[in-house]
């Protein structure tokens, strides 16, 4: 019988499954990296090199294949940041919850991302990662740093997660596909 599920699951793929192009954005620190790790089945290590430019991997869950674009997130790589979200399906923005010194900045460098004409429309799913930490903020205060509730030309929302200790990971993966911008 596992021969026939096999073929089933084989042929459903061969007629439904999808591939969704996702971007990875954020300040240097934020979890990208390690995000794109724990999707793709990897343990944590708090050792991760920092993203030189971008890096990609295909993530298949289910029926659906993430391309994910993780991208640098120091200030030379910044501008290159619009060209990777061109017509990507969603993006993520990972905020590093427990290091009030970035929060200025990353407010600045998203607001000035989703500015771009190209940026039209598509879905933002913005993560609140370290919550393992006492001094993180929570989910409610993300929101009010980033001024989320300010962006009303797009699908947004937020979650607040622990790539460390893998919380919430799962609700990331299923908004990507309920939410991906078609």
């Amino acid at each position: 019988m596992e021969w026939f599920k096999n073929i089933y699951e084989w042929l459903l793929s061969l007629f439904w499954s999808t591939e969704l192009d996702i971007t990875l954005l954020g300040l240097q620190n934020a979890g990208k990296t390690s995000l794109l790790k724990a999707i793709c089945g990897s343990d944590f290590t708090p050792d991760s090199i920092p993203t030189v430019g971008f890096a990609m991997k295909r993530v298949k869950v289910g029926r659906v294949t993430l391309k994910c674009w993780d991208l640098g997130g120091q200030p030379r790589f910044r501008s290159m940041w619009e060209r990777y979200c061109r017509g990507v399906n969603a993006v993520v923005f990972i905020l590093d919850s427990a290091d009030p010194s970035t929060f200025d900045t990353a407010k600045t460098e998203l607001h000035s991302l989703l500015e771009k004409e190209s940026m039209e429309g598509i879905p933002l799913l913005v993560l609140g990662n370290k919550n393992d930490i006492a001094d993180a903020i929570p989910v409610d205060k993300v929101i009010q740093t980033l001024g989320l509730k300010e962006i009303t030309d797009r699908e947004v929302s937020c979650y607040s997660i622990s790539v460390k200790e893998a919380n919430n990971l799962s609700a990331v993966l299923k908004w990507l596909i309920a939410n991906r911008k078609t």
